[in-house]
């Protein structure tokens, strides 16, 4: 088999292989540029976005350092009965927060230190988080396989695409024909890409 040849099928099936995912990518993006627009229309429905599920007592240390607001916000799960990923986050000297998210329920934790107190807060379901949380989602931090696998394929993915867009040029550049539109395009699109950079 000859080189453009299988050129041209490692093109074709990684495009059909990268679909979900481009598709996935693309739409999410949507409510990341507007999202003051999605906002604007789920206030409409005048409905909270946060909703108390339960609050306790609870007494732990709160640590400064990344490992131990790690453990705590491992021990704040446990309390609130959750499972699943998470982040902890300081929020100001007197409060720890943790955010845990899946695709279809996400839950914010906080620890008031000095009151020792744990408020559980249940988000209400919103498309809009849905698609760009899972546009955000990444990275190997979370104990877990699944969540591990998922980082896995997006650095597939994004490696995908690298010879996607390498197998494209490679088919472009031998058809004469084609060169100067092709150049043409090559140098908007970078171009555009480069002002951008420069401007922001």
């Amino acid at each position: 088999m000859e080189f453009q040849h299988l050129n041209r099928r490692v093109h074709l099936y990684l495009g059909l292989a990268l679909s979900p995912w481009m598709l996935l990518y693309a739409v999410s993006s949507i409510p990341f540029s507007h999202g003051r627009l999605f906002d604007e229309l789920d206030k409409a429905k005048n409905l909270p976005n946060w909703n108390k599920a339960a609050e306790m007592a609870f007494d732990a240390p709160a640590p400064e350092d990344k490992a131990g607001l790690r453990e705590l916000g491992r021990a704040m799960m446990r309390a609130a009965g959750r499972e699943g990923a998470f982040g902890a986050y300081r929020q100001g000297a007197k409060q720890v927060n943790v955010y845990h998210h899946s695709v279809w329920r996400s839950t914010q934790i906080k620890y008031f230190v000095e009151e020792r107190r744990l408020v559980v807060e249940d988000k209400r379901f919103r498309w809009d988080h849905m698609l760009t949380g899972l546009h955000a989602k990444g990275g190997f931090e979370q104990d877990s396989v699944l969540h591990d696998s998922w980082g896995v394929v997006v650095d597939i993915v994004c490696l995908g695409l690298i010879v996607w867009v390498a197998s494209g040029i490679c088919m472009w550049l031998p058809v004469r024909g084609l060169r100067k539109p092709g150049i043409a395009a090559l140098a908007a699109g970078a171009a555009s890409f480069a002002l951008f950079v420069w401007l922001l």
